[in-house]
C-alpha cells in the first residue's frame, strides 16, 4: 500500500474522469521507439489508495506495470518468473507515464525494467526476470502448505470497513477460519479490468492484487491513534504461472523494535500455491490529533 507519508498533491478521483469500470485508461496508444515501449495513462477511483485519497494504491499499479512487462517484446519461451517494485516517490493519482525497456537481452534469461512517471517525476521502478521455461512437470514438488479452499471461506465485508480508497472498495474478499492479526488467511478477486478496453490476464488481475497482503490481516490497529505502515517495495517470486481470477494469501507479519517491519505471503490460486510475496515497511505513530 502506498506512503501517507510522502507529501505531494494531485488531482482527486472524479475531479476529470468517470468511472469507465477499470483501474486505469490510455489516454494516447502505446508507442515504440529505440526499443523502448511508452504508454500514457489516467486514473481511475479503482485504483484510489487506502492510506490518502489523491494517491494510487500500490496493488493495481503493480498490475499496470506487469501488463506493460508482458507486452514489451514479448518471448513466448520465457516466462516471468520474478517482478521486484522499488517505490521512489508519490504515486499520484492521475495521468501517469509508463516507460519499458529490456535491460538485459538473452535467449534464455531477460530482464526487463519498466519506469512509472507522476507530476513529471519516477514514482516506481519495476524490475522483471523473465527465464526460459522446459518440461520438468516428472521433479516438480512445492513445499508451502495448502491455504484453506475457497468454497469454505466466509465473506470479508470488515477488509473494506478498516481500509478506504476505491481499490479496496473494488475487492470481493473471503476469509479462512484461522484468519488472525499477522496470520491472514484470505483470498480476494476484482471483476475490474486493470485498462479500460483491453482484456486483463490473469496474471496481470493477480499481481494486480498481490500488494494488497500488507493490509489483510495486520498487527497494528492504522490511523489516527494508531500507526501507518506502508511498504516502500513489493518482490515477487513465482514459481508457478497462477491461473484464474481468485488470489490467496497466507501471510506472516513481523515487527522489529526500531520501526520496521516485514509483510510475508504465500500466494496462491485455485489449484494450490504458486509463489511468495515480501514487503518491508516503514512504522509510524499517527497522532491522534492528525484524525
Amino acid at each position: 500500500m502506498t506512503s501517507s507519508t510522502m507529501a505531494g498533491s494531485a488531482g482527486r478521483p472524479g475531479d476529470s474522469q468517470h468511472d469507465v469500470g477499470a483501474n486505469f485508461q490510455r489516454t494516447a496508444p502505446p508507442r515504440v521507439e529505440a526499443g523502448v515501449r511508452t504508454s500514457e495513462f489516467d486514473s481511475v477511483v479503482h485504483a484510489q489508495g487506502a492510506w490518502r485519497d489523491d494517491e494510487l494504491h500500490m496493488a493495481p499499479v503493480s498490475g499496470l506495470m506487469t501488463a506493460e512487462i508482458l507486452a514489451h517484446e514479448p518471448r513466448p519461451e520465457l516466462r516471468l518468473a520474478r517482478l521486484s517494485f522499488e517505490i521512489l516517490g508519490t504515486l499520484h493519482f492521475g495521468p501517469l507515464t509508463v516507460t519499458t525497456r529490456t535491460v538485459r537481452p538473452g535467449r534464455t534469461i531477460e530482464l526487463v525494467e519498466s519506469t512509472l512517471a507522476a507530476q513529471g517525476r519516477d514514482a516506481l521502478v519495476a524490475r522483471a526476470w523473465r527465464l526460459v521455461t522446459s518440461d520438468t512437470a516428472d521433479v516438480a514438488v512445492i513445499h508451502d502448505a495448502d491455504l484453506t479452499p475457497l468454497a469454505e471461506c466466509e465473506p470479508f465485508p470488515t477488509m473494506g470497513e478498516r481500509w478506504p480508497g476505491g481499490y479496496i472498495q473494488s475487492l470481493h474478499m473471503r476469509t479462512a477460519g484461522d484468519h488472525a492479526p499477522g496470520h491472514g488467511r484470505c483470498w480476494s478477486t476484482t471483476t475490474v479490468d486493470m485498462i479500460a478496453g483491453e482484456e486483463t490476464a490473469d496474471l496481470v488481475r493477480l499481481m494486480g492484487m498481490v500488494d494488497t497482503a500488507n493490509g489483510v490481516a495486520t498487527i497494528l490497529p492504522n490511523g489516527p491513534g494508531g500507526f501507518a505502515f506502508p511498504n516502500v517495495d513489493l518482490q515477487i517470486h513465482l514459481y508457478r504461472e497462477p491461473v484464474g481470477p481468485w488470489l490467496g494469501y497466507a501471510t506472516t507479519s513481523n515487527l522489529g523494535s526500531d520501526g520496521i517491519g516485514v509483510t510475508s505471503a504465500v500466494l496462491h490460486d485455485e489449484r494450490g500455491a504458486f509463489g511468495r510475496s515480501e514487503q518491508i515497511q516503514t512504522v509510524r505513530r499517527v497522532p491522534a490529533a492528525d484524525a
